[in-house]
């Protein structure tokens, strides 16, 4: 593991590390991400997770030692677990995500001095992506947003060569302009004698969007109106494209 690696992980887990039950530490160790801790009927303790990209929340016993994961129902059979889910997808991301952020490998995209920032993990074998990028030509063009790509390779097998390729390139944004315009024939290809240092910079992209839970792409950071940082998963559309972006289009 890299240092990169290690201090993505000392960001993204310094809010969760105080005083977890030694249950959810070992969900931890399975792969989970733990979330927010909220409160739970019959002495249990609730802890929203992320495993796989898949939200989950458990519940640990009075004593600590036991944690069960799943759907917790009353008396009626009323979920009770659904509105926690539902609560957390839409609550503000912390600001250590934001931080982790911007330790990532990513491509510059836009303006040094624009107004709104938006961070974007982002497969060059993705179409999604690829309407992304070409959805939001109007503001970045405008100069009032930059998008920070943060390429990853997860979709095929040349995914992340082509990543390496892109984010190692004399220069990126030009390269990054240059595939998505062929994206239809195949985009970029590969560069040959690709060293360990510009895999291993998709590779930490690669760890970090699976310790923010996201199982897809593009999969879109923002600060809205307030401050609060948002995630968009999947490809953002109409308003949700003008919340992203900060605005309607220029």
């Amino acid at each position: 593991m890299t240092l990169r690696i290690l201090f993505l992980a000392a960001l993204l887990n310094a809010g969760i590390a105080l005083a977890q039950p030694e249950a959810i530490q070992a969900l931890e160790e399975r792969g989970a991400t733990v979330g927010e801790a909220f409160d739970a009927p019959a002495g249990l303790s609730g802890y929203t997770l992320s495993f796989q990209g898949q939200p989950m929340a458990a519940y640990v016993t009075a004593d600590g030692e036991h944690v069960l994961v799943g759907t917790l129902l009353d008396a009626e059979g009323q979920n009770l677990t659904q509105p926690i889910l539902e609560a957390a997808a839409n609550a503000p991301r912390p600001e250590t995500e934001w931080e982790a952020l911007e330790q990532a490998n990513w491509i510059i995209d836009g303006a040094d001095d624009a107004e709104h920032i938006v961070y974007a993990f982002m497969d060059p074998n993705c179409p999604f992506c690829s309407r992304f990028y070409h959805a939001s030509r109007d503001w970045v063009e405008a100069g009032t947003v930059q998008i920070r790509h943060i390429m990853v390779g997860v979709l095929r097998e040349d995914s992340l060569p082509k990543s390496a390729t892109l984010l190692s390139a004399e220069n990126p944004a030009e390269a990054m302009a240059a595939h998505e315009e062929s994206f239809d024939q195949g985009g970029i290809t590969p560069r040959a004698g690709l060293q360990e240092a510009d895999l291993q910079a998709v590779q930490s992209n690669n760890q970090l969007m699976a310790q923010l839970g996201l199982s897809g792409t593009p999969s879109v950071y923002y600060r809205d109106a307030e401050g609060d940082i948002r995630v968009v998963r999947g490809l953002p559309q109409d308003e949700t494209l003008e919340a992203a972006m900060g605005g309607s289009a220029p």
